[in-house]
């Protein structure tokens, strides 16, 4: 977040920089054109120096006024024929402004009442101060639009990263819970203080997926208690044929990784492993820190080869389909086959300083 924070930072001081890079010299050069071509007709004298100091500076206050009140009406949201109406009338009233100003600087400067009386010098004025600004207009609208462009590009790609995220978390949700409640099924007559029990287990995986739902990531250490929660489930209906290992380095544990990762890799490990065992089997769950990396592995007892097996895995195409929003392409998963009856699902995730969103 805050390395986000700090590269907003960095290009709002690229961008006001060049705005006023732009300002300074655009306003700068034509005063002094101006003033000089003015000298060449009336003579070097201090009123002419500060009358053009002066309209350099009111020009650029009266321009990034107009700028300041587009962003504040945001006019660039709305239709181009419209900003540009709305820019150019902005143009027209900065021009009898500045119009105004230079006429009033003559008669307090220099004592000319007739710079208010002539109607040709004043209308000169006019045009030439008024074209002036237009251009500035027209730059500002030219400069600026593809930059505006790109912001809305990358608004709009945040938008569908926001929708197809908990679009793929909503998938995952109403599986997990349903694995979860027909586990519970059986106890309800059978044992119902176990029963309780794992409702109680239950409600903290619940309450774990709706508190962090709208993070998108939690620390590992968080999914490590949810699984737990959820093998204590499991464990209602496979008894002694569940066999449970995990290992999970201290330094892993504060990682943050996707909401229900874990739980997911369990889940399709014993739904698609254990489960088709007769015997049961093992389930080994590991996490440690590679160099900029975090190795998260699901070990289970079964085959990929299982015609059972061989059928999509809604869990596992979402979670590719969250990491590759989260992590671009820097973040995997994979399922190998070991030739001792075993399955591996490993997840690698970028760690936080090497991540990087494709």
């Amino acid at each position: 977040m805050w390395d986000d924070a700090r590269g907003a930072g960095v290009r709002t001081l690229a961008k006001n920089s060049w705005y006023w890079t732009c300002q300074v010299v655009g306003w700068g050069a034509y005063s002094i054109v101006g003033v000089w071509s003015a000298a060449q007709r009336i003579g070097w004298r201090p009123a002419l120096i500060v009358n053009y100091v002066l309209y350099f500076l009111y020009s650029i206050a009266l321009t990034d006024q107009l700028r300041r009140e587009a962003h504040r009406r945001h006019w660039q949201s709305g239709p181009a024929g419209r900003l540009w109406g709305r820019l150019l009338i902005g143009a027209l009233a900065i021009g009898a402004i500045q119009t105004f100003l230079i006429c009033a600087m003559d008669l307090a400067l220099e004592g000319r009442a007739s710079a208010f009386t002539q109607f040709s010098p004043v209308l000169f004025t006019a045009l030439g101060t008024t074209a002036v600004t237009v251009m500035w207009v027209v730059y500002y609208i030219q400069a600026t639009g593809g930059r505006r462009r790109r912001e809305k590009q990358a608004e709009l790609l945040l938008a569908l990263r926001e929708a197809e995220l908990r679009a793929l978390e909503a998938q995952i949700n109403p599986h997990f819970l349903f694995n979860c409640l027909n586990s519970i099924r059986a106890l309800v007559v059978e044992n119902p203080p176990r029963a309780q029990d794992m409702i109680t287990r239950l409600a903290n995986i619940l309450r774990h997926n709706l508190r962090d739902h709208v993070q998108h990531t939690v620390p590992l250490s968080s999914e490590v208690d949810a699984v737990s929660d959820y093998l204590a489930l499991e464990s209602a209906r496979f008894d002694d044929r569940l066999r449970v290992r995990c290992s999970v380095s201290p330094d892993a544990g504060s990682i943050l990784v996707p909401s229900m990762l874990l739980q997911t890799l369990v889940e399709n490990a014993v739904k698609h492993g254990i489960a088709l065992r007769p015997t049961g089997g093992d389930l080994a769950i590991r996490a440690t820190i590679d160099p900029g990396w975090l190795k998260v592995e699901v070990e289970n007892t079964g085959q990929l080869a299982d015609p059972a097996v061989d059928g999509p895995r809604m869990g596992l195409s979402n979670t590719r389909g969250r990491l590759r929003i989260l992590y671009g392409d820097r973040a995997t998963l994979e399922l190998t086959n070991r030739h001792d009856d075993r399955v591996i699902a490993t997840v690698r995730i970028p760690l936080p300083e090497a991540v990087s969103l494709g």
